[in-house]
């Protein structure tokens, strides 16, 4: 059952917290089917900006949809013109007084569903699946990841039958609850048929007492190359 099990809601209450965060009585139904209206709806327009997810609050007649994207400047437009459009077209699905926030992902690297869009944005290149899946856990390494695995499934290279092949660096302790695991998938449609990408990123244990937090949303902390200092030659190092 482990295999089958999806790790984001597996995890529900102890490291990971719920997409949607509202509360419903007898309209649970509509209220489940209009955000999963707006996210189809979201995901469609924004299909080129790097979406990680979107999180959804509802507190009495207010709604609350918060995009989290590694290219805010693309969702938000110009002088946010794109912004309010999307709030526009929202508040049409849901009928009520709508607010729009964006959050960046300041390391997609490290963000288990960018990573899998980005893999199957490759394949869909025609990009040996192989060395995609290489460059982005070499990528996920050097950015800190304690451990990733991604898994393709389909025809790969265009062969007459199916197979699944997995590449993967460190741990994935898929079966640990308090292990801070994030998960992610996408489909790549190629010419040969759909190749289904899934990614598993370890990012360490979250302990009783401490609270969990996404590394891919925290800024690496490393300096920028103007702002590292300059070296100077053999020959001024002595002198003052």
């Amino acid at each position: 059952m482990g295999q089958k099990v999806n790790p984001t809601g597996f995890r529900l209450g102890i490291t990971e917290n719920w997409r949607s965060r509202w509360y419903a009585g007898d309209n649970y139904a509509s209220q489940l089917k209009c955000d999963l209206e707006i996210r189809k709806h979201l995901e469609k327009r924004l299909k080129n900006c790097a979406v990680s997810r979107i999180e959804i609050e509802r507190a009495g007649e207010k709604v609350k949809v918060i995009i989290v994207t590694a290219r805010p400047g693309i969702v938000i437009g110009k002088k946010g013109a794109d912004i309010e459009k999307i709030r526009k077209d929202v508040e049409k699905f849901v009928g009520q007084k709508v607010t729009v926030d964006v959050l960046e992902v300041k390391r997609p690297e490290l963000d288990a569903t960018l990573i899998a869009k980005s893999v199957a944005e490759q394949l869909e290149g025609r990009i040996a699946f192989r060395r995609a899946m290489r460059k982005a856990v070499q990528s996920a390494q050097k950015s800190g990841a304690k451990g990733i695995r991604i898994q393709v499934a389909g025809r790969l290279g265009g062969a007459e039958m199916c197979r699944r092949e997995w590449y993967g660096e460190g741990r994935i302790p898929r079966h640990t609850l308090r292990a801070q695991i994030d998960y992610g998938f996408a489909i790549a449609a190629t010419q040969m048929g759909s190749i289904g990408v899934q990614v598993w990123v370890y990012h360490g244990d979250v302990l009783p007492g401490q609270k969990p937090s996404n590394p891919a949303l925290e800024s690496s902390g490393r300096p920028s190359r103007k702002a590292r200092p300059r070296k100077r030659p053999a020959g001024e190092r002595g002198a003052k």
